[in-house]
């Protein structure tokens, strides 16, 4: 899953170089690890955890485009989809 919201950028005390036009994208497994966070506080962790960070961590070791498409556990989004892209 390739996230495109937007990430909050930190202005820096030195500006940045000229002609960067680059704006932070969150990590395409950002929300993996965000379901991993919230199932730490649905109750007793040993059982809330393993579910979504067997996925997380799916998602991390796979190729961008081939992410797991299963459903969150805990955040209410729409399951991610797998991209298919055709040469």
């Amino acid at each position: 899953m390739s996230s495109t919201r937007e990430v909050p950028r930190r202005e820096s005390p030195w500006g940045r170089p000229e002609g960067d036009t680059r704006q932070p994208v969150a990590h395409r497994c950002n929300d993996r690890v965000e379901d991993v966070v919230q199932a730490c506080f649905e109750g007793n962790p040993f059982k809330t955890v393993p579910g979504p960070f067997k996925l997380f961590w799916r998602c991390m070791q796979s190729k961008p485009g081939e992410e797991p498409t299963e459903p969150f556990f805990y955040l209410q989004l729409a399951p991610p989809t797998s991209e298919v892209k055709l040469e």
